[in-house]
């Protein structure tokens, strides 16, 4: 089993926003590593800090007020609600993090890891187009 690949640039990127906004990601990066020791970074879109691990996992972005997590696999459950922004989205919905903000840390590792494990397994896309064996 490896461990995480650390990137640089996305210590330079949180490293240049307000301490608030800092903080937030620090924690997200901490629970998505949680996650899984081989989660890797990496920084796509020029500037944007993306956790990888066979597929997209997530993705930070600070704007003006908040920080948003995009969450990459818009087939993983969200059973304490902790996605506010793009429920339908074909493709990636995400956790909007306002400063003060109490982030449900043990909800987001749960839902990084079944992303995860729908990356290991082929990706979200093939296992919506699977066919069902029940049916």
């Amino acid at each position: 089993m490896g461990s995480a690949r650390l990137d640089r640039r996305v210590d330079e990127y949180i490293d240049r926003l307000p301490e608030w906004q800092q903080a937030i990601c620090h924690q997200v990066r901490a629970v998505v590593r949680e996650a899984d020791p081989e989660v890797d970074e990496t920084i796509k879109r020029s500037v944007q800090p993306y956790f990888v691990l066979q597929g997209n996992i997530c993705a930070l972005l600070a704007t003006k007020d908040h920080v948003n997590v995009f969450i990459y696999d818009p087939a993983v459950p969200d059973p304490n609600g902790i996605i506010n922004q793009g429920q339908g989205n074909a493709t990636a919905r995400a956790i909007q993090i306002y400063r003060g903000d109490e982030i449900n840390r043990d909800a987001l590792r749960t839902m990084f890891r079944a992303i995860i494990a729908n990356n290991r397994a082929g990706g979200w896309r093939r296992i919506k187009a699977a066919p069902n064996p029940r049916r």
